[in-house]
């Protein structure tokens, strides 16, 4: 029976993601504390791995009972900083990493979504990351988890499952892990993110070309070939409807199809 085993959040976007036993849904269909926090230069735009894979040597350790985060870049000393009274010592620790000041944006309602469209979390299944791990046999499961960067994991189902939580393309499909309603939409684009160790920047070769080879082999049959102009895509995007807020996602929540 599908069910809910990992659920993992980013508190600062394209940081280090800690793993909770539940997670509250927030008004805006996100998971609470998940890329509430992102980091964007002078003008507003945020910086993140997709626009520098530098952000790949920092470590991040989150407390989300105290509010803390400890951030280091090998070879140098741990800081640490209370996320809500040391803002301004975070952004001076990344303005001097990045070489250009930054500010930390804060958003309580979505957080900071790849897919503005759908700001609910990322589903995978484990045995779609172990058979994607398949394809690179010098990476472990635990080095793929960490370049898809998925919040959501499913157990006890077979490899891209998940690829029944999306229907044609514009529409939505609708499905349940607990009592908590979501809305599949699409198979989640991938951007440079997973071509990269999570842990040094560096880029496996061919990665993207192998990942495209093997994905449109694999493909299963209860695929919705609508969604997919390429085949460069894993995980599903959601949505939540507000009726859902405050409504928790727990470790071994039973995933309906409805």
């Amino acid at each position: 029976m599908p069910k809910l085993v990992k659920i993992i959040i980013y508190p600062i976007k394209s940081l280090d993601g800690v793993a909770v036993n539940q997670a509250t849904i927030l008004p805006g269909g996100a998971l609470q504390h998940d890329r509430e926090l992102a980091i964007a230069d002078e003008k507003g735009k945020i910086v993140n791995a997709k626009r520098t894979a530098k952000i790949h040597l920092v470590r991040s350790r989150f407390d989300l009972q105290n509010r803390t985060v400890s951030l280091q870049v090998m070879g140098t000393k741990k800081q640490l900083f209370q996320l809500d009274e040391e803002q301004k010592g975070i952004e001076g620790w990344f303005s001097d990493f990045f070489g250009f000041q930054v500010k930390l944006q804060e958003n309580l309602f979505t957080g900071f979504p790849d897919d503005l469209n759908s700001p609910g979390p990322t589903v995978v299944s484990t045995a779609t990351l172990i058979e994607v791990a398949s394809w690179f046999p010098d990476l472990s499961l635990e080095q793929i988890r960490d370049r898809f960067r998925a919040n959501i994991e499913i157990d006890d189902v077979p490899p891209f499952w998940e690829d029944q939580l999306f229907a044609e393309k514009g529409e939505i499909l609708p499905f349940r892990i607990g009592d908590v309603l979501l809305k599949g939409t699409n198979p989640c684009q991938r951007c440079p993110v997973p071509t990269r160790d999570a842990f040094t920047g560096e880029a496996y070769p061919n990665f993207q070309k192998i990942f495209v080879d093997k994905r449109q082999e694999t493909l299963p049959e209860w695929a919705n070939l609508s969604q997919f102009n390429h085949f460069y895509r894993l995980t599903v995007n959601t949505q939540i409807p507000p009726s859902e807020a405050g409504k928790i996602l727990k470790l071994g929540d039973v995933v309906h199809r409805l």
